[in-house]
């Protein structure tokens, strides 16, 4: 499947190697315009109408996420360039955007290029980039939403919705209050990134709790949630999450 693609960075060498990397290793993408300037990259990507588009988060003037907004229907497929931009990379992660890290690694980019491929047959990324730009306008994390791809689509939840997430053999069951749980094909872990930051704690190498829904702990060493749910705390743990809970 050929795709059509534009490529956005304000630095000339970035530019270069990552072109210079897509026509060697990613023969399916066919370059139809590239820019380091990022209000000329809303005209080409209006215009032009690409498929893919790779955007340099950090740059002068609008940055990666702002040249996203300024798009009336983003209904390309995107992978964002990062340096270092950790809160980028969070934001993105939640939204099951493609992203690769400067310098980038071969092995990555194609990769990304990959799953945006199949991305953009499967026709997600209107939805996806949409979440992403209310998402950064949100300010308390539990608000946002997160992307869990699921055996029927994508699912778009928020985060303070999910009771807690369970892992078993790779897979994951994630539990809600008010709606049926859901299963997805990320592992536990996957989920642990995403959450960790925020009111989500590790009790179990199983089991990533909402703390906001803990009703009780019981001495014997488990928690039990809002939807009557009683699960174990790793005896490693439970020094660190007692004295977590306490500060709550």
């Amino acid at each position: 499947m050929t795709v059509t693609a534009i490529l956005i960075d304000d630095e000339f060498k970035s530019l270069a190697i990552l072109k210079n990397k897509l026509e060697r290793l990613c023969p399916n993408v066919q370059i139809i315009g590239e820019t380091q300037d990022s209000e000329e990259a809303v005209e080409l990507i209006t215009n032009l109408k690409p498929q893919l588009v790779f955007l340099d988060i950090a740059m002068p003037g609008m940055n990666g996420f702002e040249v996203l907004q300024a798009i009336a229907q983003p209904s390309f497929e995107v992978i964002f360039v990062t340096a270092f931009d950790n809160y980028g990379i969070e934001a993105i992660k939640h939204c099951a955007i493609g992203y690769i890290v400067k310098p980038i690694d071969s092995h990555d980019l194609i990769q990304a290029v990959s799953v945006a491929t199949q991305n953009i047959a499967d026709k997600t990324a209107l939805q996806k980039n949409t979440q992403l730009i209310e998402n950064l306008g949100i300010q308390s994390f539990q608000q946002k939403k997160i992307v869990i791809p699921s055996q029927e689509g994508l699912e778009f939840v928020k985060i303070e919705d999910i009771i807690h997430c369970q892992g078993t053999d790779g897979y994951t069951k994630i539990y809600f209050l008010h709606s049926k749980p859901i299963v997805s094909s990320y592992s536990i872990g996957h989920f642990f990134k995403l959450l960790q930051h925020q009111d989500f704690y590790l009790i179990h190498k199983s089991h990533l709790i909402n703390i906001n829904y803990i009703l009780k702990y019981l001495n014997e060493g488990y928690v039990v949630l809002q939807d009557n749910h009683k699960l174990p705390v790793s005896r490693n743990k439970r020094a660190d999450f007692l004295e977590m809970i306490r500060k709550v």
